[in-house]
């Protein structure tokens, strides 16, 4: 008898390791777009926001004290928007949330790199945030472990985490997880050197390096399943 079986050979998701790469790539590189060209104000460590915050209200540099704090507000509604997204799923332009919000990723940081140079820098580093706000509590997953795509610091925890695992108990799924923040990593210091390096060399338009790289994510996401029909005798 003659039956046919299908062969999965990979299927993209938001959990995927390639996808995860690509967000982190733009993760490090949206914080060096703004630090390096917007003020000295970080994207998305909010962490160094409030550390810098207090530092320049202890200097008495009030101004650029209260720099810090639009960030700050504009993270939080990113993780509010974020969530409405995810459980409203009303997307006419594309079939779920994920892809949803990396075209809406696209279009803001495509609108950003065409605002012209007389507009303050609190502006954009606002928006940048809020974007990444979205993008961090959109995907958190890593196949079967917690990462966040626009910050390191927990990452790297994991990262030493599972390779401390990996050392003392001979444990490979804790070897391949450790690999797995260990390519989130190097993609988020890459993200941070081009972003570095583009803003230092073409200004405000550098970030379209970030939609570039987000354009790359949407077009993997959106890759079908390759499905291959073979006969199978018995």
């Amino acid at each position: 008898m003659n039956m046919k079986g299908k062969i999965h050979l990979h299927q993209v998701t938001s959990e995927s390791l390639r996808l995860g790469a690509l967000l982190s790539l733009v993760g490090g590189f949206l914080d060096t777009y703004t630090f390096v060209g917007r003020d000295g104000v970080f994207a998305n460590a909010q962490t160094g926001n409030i550390v810098l915050l207090a530092v320049k209200a202890i200097q008495g540099n009030w101004g650029q004290a209260l720099a810090h704090i639009p960030p700050l507000i504009a993270f939080s509604l990113g993780v509010f928007v974020a969530e409405g997204i995810k459980r409203k799923s009303i997307h006419r332009l594309t079939p779920d949330w994920a892809r949803a919000i990396l075209l809406l990723e696209i279009f803001i940081f495509f609108i950003v790199g065409l605002i012209p140079q007389g507009v303050p820098n609190t502006v954009v580093t606002v928006i940048v945030s809020f974007v990444a706000s979205v993008q961090m509590t959109s995907f958190r997953k890593l196949i079967d472990a917690p990462y966040t795509s626009t910050v390191s610091t927990g990452n790297l925890r994991s990262a030493t985490e599972a390779v401390y695992i990996a050392i003392t108990t001979k444990d490979t799924n804790a070897a391949i997880r450790a690999m797995r923040y260990g390519v989130i990593l190097i993609t988020f210091l890459v993200g941070a050197f081009l972003g570095g390096f583009l803003t230092l060399a073409i200004g405000d338009k550098a970030i379209w390096g970030a939609v570039v790289a987000l354009i790359f994510s949407f077009i993997l996401f959106t890759e079908k399943e390759h499905k291959w029909k073979l006969p199978l005798s018995h």
